[in-house]
């Protein structure tokens, strides 16, 4: 199974935008759908075997607690994907083992007691002739024979060369359990990373909440002392009332999303969880699309098993092509036969045969025809590969550099936005103004919050992408986040 990691577009990430008045969160399964994005021609039953698992175990009335290696490790053990890739390799190495028995010897053993009773007037013989009276009824009669058979096929060049395409196909599919743990604990890695970020978004309007009942008590109690009008009031409860519906709404994400995280990794239904550590900001070192082609070639193990189709569709046509060959096959037997084993004689039987295609009415043809077509659609598919990975690896290395941009643009834009948030809450409370300005600078405050935490989210995110374009992502995922 060859799967591969297609480039996350950072465009859709929430809070991008300004901060709106009514906005649906986004689903953290469409997320990773897209972090999944597979090859073309690849199904969505493929894409989604990474988002589900196989649970074991009953939930605890405890709630453990998650490290982002805890989880991938419990990833990496119960994840669907991961377990059909495995046992995808398992049919492989069957199929290595079945092409490997004709090129072996195949010995056998029989024991047959043999029980016979003949009319042989059947083949003409019995009755009377020439004065003599010839039984037609001879037996019953009876013989035991102990015999062990040998067949060997001493000489078959396309039996060979479908062994050689076995081991090749072997060889890719142990490289796709390899791939399929990187995508594993890409998939793990998402989906814990959006829980961290609905961790925050959730106490960023908490925060927001808190401040908006703040004005809204502020503003009852001018009103009272006449030194507020009532549009003050309504203006600071409308306020505050959004500020608790969005609370609703990212905590209902929150709880959504650790669905998801609990599906990839394979926890009991039921099961209570919280993270236990959050990813820190670390812009990350310089690295050129060149070093970084050459550690995706020496560590993608995609690309990797692509080549090894590649070299199993060679072989697989010249199996094609030596089905012309002759072949040469010896088999033997030798036994004891007797009337019982005390009794018996040593008998054998050798037999050596050469063979030789005259005709086959363009068989052999059809196979060299179609292994040619599965050869060029194996090599297109490596190449489409190989620049797919060039793609990808540019265009990660752009989205970090470009969120790391955004997250110290979102830091001043906050600080700024807090500051104002300060000024007009003073001026509100001066009688300067009405509360207008604190709405405003309110809101300026939470999409502040927002744009800040989704630049933070999609900077870690493509650090995660540029792990699964590198390869080895689950050495490079906690070394890119910086994890301890």
């Amino acid at each position: 199974m060859m799967s591969r990691i297609s480039n996350l577009r950072l465009k859709g990430i929430r809070g991008a935008a300004a901060f709106p008045r009514t906005r649906t969160p986004r689903r953290c399964f469409s997320v990773l759908c897209v972090a999944l994005g597979l090859l073309a021609g690849s199904t969505l039953t493929a894409q989604s075997q990474f988002l589900g698992s196989v649970a074991t175990g009953d939930p605890s009335g405890v709630p453990v607690t998650l490290s982002l290696r805890e989880a991938t490790a419990r990833g990496l053990k119960a994840n669907l994907g991961l377990l059909v890739s495995l046992s995808d390799n398992e049919i492989a190495r069957g199929q290595r083992l079945r092409a490997l028995s004709v090129l072996l010897p195949s010995v056998n053993a029989a024991l047959g007691e043999t029980v016979e009773q003949s009319n042989l007037q059947t083949v003409g013989l019995g009755g009377q002739s020439s004065g003599f009276s010839i039984p037609t009824i001879t037996g019953p009669f009876h013989y035991t024979d102990v015999r062990g058979y040998v067949s060997w096929s001493v000489f078959d060049y396309g039996a060979r060369k479908s062994y050689g395409a076995a081991q090749e196909n072997r060889r890719a599919a142990q490289l796709s359990v390899s791939d399929a743990r990187d995508l594993v604990v890409q998939a793990v890695a998402t989906a814990w990373l959006q829980i961290t970020t609905d961790v925050s978004r959730v106490e960023a309007t908490r925060s927001q909440v808190t401040t908006a009942m703040a004005l809204y008590t502020r503003a009852e109690d001018q009103r009272r002392a006449g030194t507020a009008a009532v549009i003050d009031v309504l203006r600071a409860q409308v306020e505050l009332k959004q500020q608790q519906q969005r609370l609703l709404a990212q905590t209902n994400q929150l709880a959504k999303d650790k669905l998801v995280l609990a599906r990839v990794i394979g926890l009991p239904d039921g099961q209570e969880f919280n993270l236990s550590e959050s990813v820190p900001f670390a812009p990350l070192a310089l690295m050129t699309p060149e070093e970084a082609f050459a550690a995706a070639s020496a560590k993608r193990a995609d690309l990797q098993s692509s080549h090894a189709r590649v070299r199993a569709a060679e072989e697989t046509l010249k199996a094609a092509r030596a089905e012309r060959y002759p072949t040469a096959d010896i088999s033997a037997n030798y036994g004891d036969v007797g009337t019982t084993l005390a009794n018996s004689h040593g008998t054998f039987t050798f037999v050596a045969t050469a063979k030789v295609n005259l005709f086959n009415g363009g068989r052999i043809s059809g196979d060299v025809v179609q292994a040619q077509a599965q050869l060029k659609q194996r090599q297109d598919e490596l190449a489409d590969l190989s620049g797919f990975i060039k793609q990808q690896i540019r265009s990660v290395l752009l989205d970090i550099g470009s969120a790391a941009e955004q997250v110290t643009v979102a830091r001043e834009n906050l600080n700024f936005a807090n500051q104002a948030l300060v000024q007009s809450r003073d001026r509100f409370a001066a009688g300067v103004t009405d509360n207008i300005e604190v709405v405003q600078a309110q809101e300026s405050v939470a999409t502040g919050n927002d744009q800040l935490i989704a630049a933070l989210y999609a900077h870690n995110l493509a650090k995660v992408t540029l792990a699964r374009a590198l390869g080895d992502a689950e050495q490079r995922v906690p070394q890119l986040l910086e994890l301890k």
